[in-house]
């Protein structure tokens, strides 16, 4: 009876943390008691979240508690410690079949807890390193010593006789400073594994704001293009109505003449049948005397008040209409039809990944290669096409080219056939000196003598100038040297979405840079040439 009162009350002034007889014990605000440096080394480890709770009941406050010294349980313990009593380890303290035994502990085995034990002057000089179950593993299995070296050579773990024996020209180091080693080469991984994280998050982010730009831009695209569109329908039956409108009040004033003057012929009609049931009365008389007296005061037939010309015009009415209207219907088919190819084409280079990075070597820019051809239709007349409307020859006879308001109309300039968007590449090979390589909106003004007309003096090209020595490259009149190797060739790179037109010269054996721009091209590109001197020639290349 006596000896279950003891275990009773060491259970009573035990603490639950370090599982021993109370020190400066303390009561927390739910009751319970611990040592003073037990609790607070539990609550500093909780600092780090903000709240503190009680180890037992798990109460949590939001606030670190005033701890409160119990004195009754500290006269209680010191009554206590006089029977030289010790508190008893609880059941959940004492070490389980997967669990590490403490190796001081006499009878029942505790879980590891070295902590009881410093005192012990074995113990004082030793490093404390978390308790392992598996320390056989550290034992070198042939000469059963502590593996306490590293072998650089063979790269494993090896005790001090290995060293001096299987491992003796070996490159050795202290397994201590080969885990420093690997520990800083870890810390460098960990840090480049970060920030490879931190850089992937903030594309993520950009991709997600991507998104929501796509989204919103495509929305926007569409409410547009709806409200243009609804414009567009208002319009033309605006435009349906002003000519139904106009054609009802043609025929209404049409039709008010045609009944004035069949009421007039119908009036006319019977006046003449009046007129001639007179003349048949008259010559139906018997007496001479009589008609011959009436014949006398006959009057004269009046004039017709009709003409001729109605019974034999064509019938024409409003054909001349429908036959305009179809005009305009087909010229906005046309309208549309290109149009929709334009703006389905426009769609199709919408791109939201992210920015391929440019080409390199020629091989890289010959996977953009463009196929393009020349357009008789711009061509200034003084310009000879040959090859198939690639190469272009400047000639002082003018050719025999008909009149068209896309030709240039004074300077020797021409232009692609075909559109350029997207990723793209050519080459022009010059021969001669002279000539201008270019890339141009379609709307360049193409009639006159004004700079307009000239590639790189306006907003709306950008050009290259090859001479025998040495490049200029123009926009916007303004000029600006080129330094690079002169070749015969010159290459010209273009990412329509990214803003990107690059100038290189070609030879055999390299691809240099020229000029690079970047912009904001706005609408699609054609090729362009200029070939100022009579006898030089540009060919745009066959790349394929």
């Amino acid at each position: 009876m006596e000896q279950q009162e003891n275990h009773l009350n060491r259970e009573r002034f035990s603490c639950l943390i370090c599982v021993d007889l109370l020190k400066d014990p303390v009561t927390t605000g739910c009751g319970h008691s611990y040592c003073k440096s037990c609790v607070n080394t539990h609550w500093d480890k909780e600092e780090e979240r903000g709240s503190y709770s009680c180890p037992q009941c798990r109460q949590t406050f939001t606030s670190r508690p005033v701890l409160e010294t119990s004195t009754m349980l500290a006269a209680a313990l010191e009554e206590l410690k006089k029977t030289g009593l010790q508190a008893a380890p609880a059941d959940h303290c004492y070490a389980g079949l997967e669990d590490v035994a403490c190796d001081v502990c006499t009878g029942r085995k505790r879980k590891s807890h070295l902590q009881p034990h410093l005192q012990s002057a074995a113990f004082k000089k030793h490093k404390l390193v978390e308790p392992s179950g598996k320390l056989q593993e550290n034992i070198c299995s042939r000469h059963d010593e502590v593996m306490k070296m590293f072998c650089l050579t063979d790269q494993q773990c090896i005790c001090y006789v290995c060293s001096v024996v299987e491992h003796k020209d070996h490159d050795t180091v202290s397994a201590a400073a080969e885990r420093t080693e690997r520990q800083r080469e870890l810390g460098l991984r960990r840090q480049t594994i970060q920030q490879r994280v931190q850089d992937t998050e903030k594309d993520v982010k950009l991709l997600q704001q991507e998104e929501e730009a796509v989204n919103g831009s495509a929305d926007k695209a569409v409410e547009d293009s709806e409200e243009i569109f609804t414009d567009l329908i208002r319009l033309l039956e605006k435009r349906s109505s002003d000519v139904e409108q106009q054609i009802r009040s043609q025929q209404e004033t049409e039709v008010s003449r045609v009944r004035e003057l069949q009421e007039r012929l119908e009036q006319e009609i019977s006046e003449l049948k009046r007129k001639d049931h007179e003349l048949k009365q008259l010559s139906d008389t018997e007496d001479h005397n009589q008609l011959l007296h009436n014949y006398l005061s006959l009057s004269a037939l009046s004039e017709s008040t009709h003409s001729s010309s109605i019974r034999i015009r064509p019938l024409r009415n409003f054909e001349d209409v429908t036959a305009a209207v179809s005009q305009v219907e087909g010229r906005l088919q046309d309208i549309l039809s290109e149009t929709e190819t334009q703006i389905l084409q426009i769609v199709s280079q919408v791109d939201v990944l992210l920015r391929q990075p440019e080409p390199e070597t020629r091989a890289d820019f010959l996977k953009y290669s463009q196929e393009i051809t020349l357009d008789p239709n711009t061509a200034y007349r003084g310009l000879l096409l040959s090859k198939g409307n690639r190469k272009v020859t400047s000639l002082r006879e003018h050719q025999s080219y008909s009149i068209n308001p896309d030709r240039f109309t004074v300077w020797a300039l021409v232009l692609s056939r075909e559109s350029l968007t997207g990723r793209c590449y050519w080459e022009v090979e010059v021969g001669g000196g002279g000539v201008e390589v270019a890339v141009t909106y379609k709307n360049i003004r193409r009639a006159g003598r004004s700079p307009q007309c000239q590639f790189g003096s306006n907003n709306n090209s950008w050009s290259l100038y090859c001479g025998r020595y040495s490049y200029y490259f123009h926009y916007k009149s303004i000029q600006t040297r080129v330094s690079g190797p002169v070749s015969s060739r010159v290459g010209v790179y273009l990412d329509h979405r990214a803003g990107v037109l690059s100038f290189y010269s070609i030879s055999d054996t390299m691809t240099r840079l020229l000029h690079r721009v970047q912009t904001t091209f706005t609408q699609p590109l054609y090729s362009g040439v200029w070939v100022y001197n009579y006898g030089s020639t540009a060919e745009l290349c066959k790349l394929k």
